[in-house]
C-alpha cells in the first residue's frame, strides 16, 4: 500500500524548466514534507450561475501532488500560506470540479 494518498492541487503553478525530484526536494527543504509529484493540469472554463462558460477563463495549470501519510498532518497549515488546497476541497467542498476534465476527476477520486 502507498504511502502517499492525501492528494494536493497547487493553483497557478507549474514545474517550468524544473524537473519533478526538484519539486520533490523544495518541498523537503521549505515544508520538511515528503511529496510525490503526479502531473500538471490545465483548467476548464469557470461557470457563471446559469452554468456557461466564462469568456477568457480557464488555461490555468495546476499541480497535482500527493503528500506522504505521515507528514500531513504537519503540512496541513503551512501548506495554506503557498495556496496549496486539498483535492476534495477543491472539487467536492467548494465544487470546483468543473475546472477539471472527466479524464482528470476520474483518475483522481475523492478519498474523503
Amino acid at each position: 500500500m502507498s504511502k502517499f494518498n492525501q492528494l494536493c492541487v497547487w493553483p497557478a503553478t507549474t514545474l517550468g524548466d524544473s524537473k519533478p525530484q526538484e519539486l520533490v526536494n523544495f518541498f523537503q527543504q521549505e515544508f520538511n514534507t515528503r511529496i510525490q509529484f503526479e502531473q500538471e493540469v490545465i483548467t476548464n472554463p469557470d461557470l457563471d450561475k446559469n452554468g456557461n462558460e466564462i469568456k477568457d477563463t480557464g488555461g490555468r495549470t495546476d499541480l497535482l501532488f500527493y503528500v506522504h501519510d505521515d507528514d500531513i498532518t504537519s503540512f496541513a497549515i503551512p501548506r495554506l500560506q503557498a495556496g496549496i488546497r486539498w483535492w476534495e476541497d477543491v472539487v467536492s467542498y467548494n465544487d470546483n470540479s468543473h475546472l477539471y476534465s472527466k479524464e482528470i476527476l476520474d483518475k483522481y477520486p475523492v478519498k474523503w
